[in-house]
């Protein structure tokens, strides 16, 4: 059993990492802002959806793994509002950054 437990977790945090892999690709090949900001969050979540999945079978208790799952509930809400306020930043056109007084 503990052998099929081994498996299902390298096979969830191998896919976790071959998302990641495809969020970062698509950051950096896709033509326009929103596309890749698109790419970059579907992609992460997903991912890191897939990571906490696969270490949950080996925390040692609730607590943990109840913390695994708030962390992966905290960037899901972090990253669609961070993506929201650039989507908007890039669709106003304002500069990516300003300068100092």
């Amino acid at each position: 059993m503990s052998t099929l437990v081994d498996l299902f977790s390298y096979v969830a945090i191998g896919a976790g990492a071959i998302f990641f892999l495809a969020g970062t690709v698509g950051l950096l090949r896709f033509p326009d802002t929103l596309t890749r900001l698109h790419a970059l969050t579907k992609a992460d979540n997903l991912g890191l959806g897939l990571v906490v999945l696969g270490l949950l079978p080996h925390v040692a208790g609730v607590l943990p793994a109840l913390k695994l799952i708030a962390i992966w509930l905290l960037v899901l809400l972090s990253g669609a509002d961070a993506s929201q306020l650039i989507a908007r930043a890039a669709r106003r056109g304002e500069p990516r950054s300003r300068p100092g007084p």
